[in-house]
């Protein structure tokens, strides 16, 4: 009989681990019945995690029938052109988009950006000072978690200034749930972002600037990006880049404030140490849950006993892989001290240990569908939370204002993180 799983329960959205744990011991991976009626595979072991996201015998092709948008519906329309991204593609195209954005997305680029996203972190802390001080409590997530890296892809995409508040509220009305806002808001901000998108294309066109995603409309090598290509790749690094970066920094932010001891230890150890906190929260409280869905093109044998058939779904499942007790010892413990040490970035020095490079590896993915935004995601994440946490400045004390097993999560088996992280100025709560 097939385990079963609802992905859409709040119980197992609020945490999943107890349930990834009893699949493992069927084995690395294990075919559940999911609530809508079909079934699939979920690949809870690291080592065979690692293995399907960089076997081309897995497919990221949906199923030709897969998400074809209704012609008489622009927000369909506008959802449909995600149908384009790398991230549903497999080799050649994959190779040849992949190739042209790891381009647009070097080091040196990605790491040019931090005095800008060190200026957007300060102006919203000091809102969030601001909000706590007026009010005495503040939503960490809506205030901090989520503008920020809306804020810094406005950045990337090179949006002008004065449009990144409609960016940040169509952003946030599509990855709301429908019955949470007035009627036909989330088509009208779907029709909305694909508008701005095509406009902003064209411009870009005309007047190229120094941003990267400039740099990717005028790239010409091996043809360029077409028009439709590029609204999906705008519609990618909004979404990819932001709910990743939210997700990372609303649960390393929630780890903090339950771990007063870690919180400390931060504050003493400087950016070393900030580091290790970014790169265990990744590994603790992954911001991807799962990879995109895969298909098997033939029969694939994982070893333990395991044989996926040709035509599965597959879902390699990062949350679980990152807490595989085979490679990391204590695994639900949050233990930024597996990565610190003095002098030295976190994810530098754990290349050099095997058991600390996995976590930094399975974190966003592995083989060509590694995630070209991982980069940037630890870059805010190590900006963001010395200057919410270090103490001093205009930053009061707060604490955690909810019980953290009552906290939302969004369902699904995709993204990860507290959907709400309400807080207080500290002695305030109770």
């Amino acid at each position: 009989m097939l385990d079963t799983l609802d992905p859409a329960d709040p119980s197992f959205a609020r945490d999943p681990y107890p349930y990834y744990a009893h699949l493992r011991t069927t084995g690395p991976a294990a075919r559940v019945a999911l609530a809508n009626g079909t079934d699939a595979w979920l690949v809870t072991g690291y080592r065979q995690a690692r293995e399907v996201l960089a076997d081309p015998r897995f497919s990221n092709v949906p199923p030709r029938a897969a998400g074809r948008p209704k012609p008489d519906s622009p927000a369909q329309r506008a959802r449909g052109c995600l149908a384009r991204h790398m991230l549903n593609t497999d080799a050649p195209d994959h190779t040849r988009l992949r190739r042209l954005t790891t381009a647009a997305f070097t080091p040196r680029r990605v790491d040019a950006l931090r005095p800008r996203i060190e200026q957007l972190t300060a102006e919203l802390v000091t809102d969030v000072a601001d909000r706590l001080a007026r009010e005495g409590t503040a939503d960490l997530v809506d205030a901090f978690a989520f503008p920020l890296p809306v804020l810094v892809i406005g950045e990337v995409l090179g949006v002008p200034t004065a449009d990144r508040a409609d960016l940040r509220t169509w952003t946030y009305q599509v990855g709301s749930p429908a019955d949470a806002l007035p009627a036909g808001a989330v088509d009208r901000a779907w029709t909305s972002l694909h508008d701005y998108f095509t406009a902003l294309i064209a411009q870009k066109r005309r007047t190229p600037g120094d941003d990267l995603f400039s740099a990717l409309v005028h790239d010409e090598a091996e043809g360029g990006l077409d028009d439709g290509e590029l609204l999906a790749m705008a519609f990618l690094l909004l979404f990819a880049g932001y709910e990743t970066t939210m997700n990372l920094i609303a649960s390393a932010s929630l780890l903090l404030l339950t771990h007063p001891g870690e919180l400390a230890a931060a504050r003493k150890g400087g950016p070393a140490r900030w580091a290790a906190v970014a790169e265990e929260a990744l590994r603790h409280a992954s911001p991807l849950e799962g990879t995109t869905w895969r298909r098997t093109t033939e029969e694939v044998d994982l070893g333990a006993g395991v044989v996926l058939p040709a035509g599965a779904s597959v879902l390699v499942v990062l949350a679980a892989a990152n807490r595989d007790p085979g490679v990391f010892p204590e695994p639900d413990a949050f233990r930024p001290g597996r990565y610190a040490a003095s002098g030295e970035r976190a994810a530098e020095q754990a290349a050099e240990r095997p058991f600390e490079r996995a976590a930094a590896h399975a974190a966003f993915g592995h083989g060509p569908h590694f995630c070209l935004g991982s980069r940037l995601a630890r870059l805010e994440a190590e900006v963001a939370l010395p200057m919410l946490f270090g103490g001093g400045g205009r930053m009061p004390a707060f604490a955690l204002a909810a019980d953290p097993a009552t906290l939302p999560y969004r369902p699904g088996l995709l993204v990860r993180g507290p959907r709400r992280l309400p807080v207080v100025r500290a002695g305030s709560a109770g």
